[in-house]
């Protein structure tokens, strides 16, 4: 029996890596969560070294996913501290507790680790984080690296998925808005026209990925260390389609049947500094035989045909 740990098990990406992982017969998967304990999961404050210790030492891993961190870059601006004691200390306590067990340790990092200024970025390329998020992030890879030989970094880009509230993603953050801005076609039962634009940035690049495919990923860099090829060191995947909010907003409205009224912003104005285009290259896990990309037009109508959502609720 091949058991796997998954840090963050309630999560926008551990939901879908425990919906991936189950689907394994022979496969035990152990969920952890802070923010949302269910029935199936373990809660795990993962700031608490005593109980880290604790838990690696009674489930005794094969593998374990930090899955787990503060990914909002404005949280992160705003109160560094707790983005170090997520996203780099935590990732140090996990690492060396796995470690001692003998488990492979992967840790989910960030395409905001660049500044956004020569992509696409290869895995050796040089980190140059503009902001909070993306140093503690770097940190956190850096922590991994230097506290288990048996360690993986999986660097990502903007995700999006199944949800649990618009807010979960920076894809579907963009719904209240877009409606926001709508007369609406093809609802039927919204009670929002002509609304004020929304604007939208046009200036940042971003790769939107699919949380199933990311899910699909780490499942076949797991089964490579269930047969002893285990991958060591720093491993990015992306999706490959380049999109600004304001491409991302377009395709959301067509895809919600929604009238939007939408404005590009082309010059950056975000109070928190983000990079331009961090594009990361995906080549080491393609060339293994790793990965599945799934359009965004079908994904997307994916997540919000899954999500109950009405006409008229669409922009709280």
């Amino acid at each position: 029996m091949f058991k796997v740990a998954v840090i963050g098990a309630s999560g926008l990406l551990g939901r879908a890596l425990v919906n991936e992982l189950a689907r394994q017969a022979d496969w035990q998967v152990v969920a952890t969560s802070f923010s949302r304990p269910g029935p199936n999961t373990i809660p795990l404050d993962i700031r608490d070294a005593q109980a880290v210790e604790q838990f690696v030492e009674h489930v005794a891993p094969d593998a374990l996913v930090i899955a787990a961190a503060e990914r909002r870059p404005d949280v992160c601006e705003h109160d560094p501290a707790l983005a170090r004691a997520l996203n780099v200390d935590a990732v140090r306590v996990l690492a060396a507790a796995a470690s001692r067990r003998g488990a492979w340790t992967l840790s989910i990092s960030t395409d905001y680790v660049f500044d956004g200024t020569h992509p696409p970025y290869a895995h050796d390329s040089t980190p140059a984080p503009l902001n909070a998020y993306g140093h503690s992030k770097l940190d956190g890879e850096r922590a991994l690296i230097e506290t288990t030989s048996l360690g993986c970094v999986l660097r990502l880009p903007l995700l999006y998925g199944p949800i649990v509230s618009w807010a979960e993603s920076a894809v579907t953050s963009l719904v209240p808005a877009i409606a926001a801005s709508a007369s609406a076609h093809g609802t039927g039962d919204t009670n929002v026209t002509n609304g004020k634009p929304a604007v939208m940035d046009a200036w940042a690049i971003r790769y939107p990925t699919f949380t199933p495919d990311v899910a699909f990923v780490i499942r076949q860099m797991l089964e490579r260390h269930a047969r002893g090829e285990t991958i060591r060191g720093i491993v990015q995947w992306s999706g490959d389609e380049p999109m600004t909010k304001y491409d991302i907003a377009v395709r959301l409205a067509d895809a919600l049947q929604l009238d939007a009224h939408l404005t590009p912003q082309h010059t950056p104005t975000d109070a928190t500094p983000r990079p331009h285009n961090c594009h990361l290259a995906s080549g080491q896990l393609e060339a293994l035989g790793i990965g599945r990309r799934t359009p965004f037009d079908t994904a997307i109508r994916q997540v919000l045909a899954a999500f109950p959502w009405r006409g008229e609720t669409l922009a709280t």
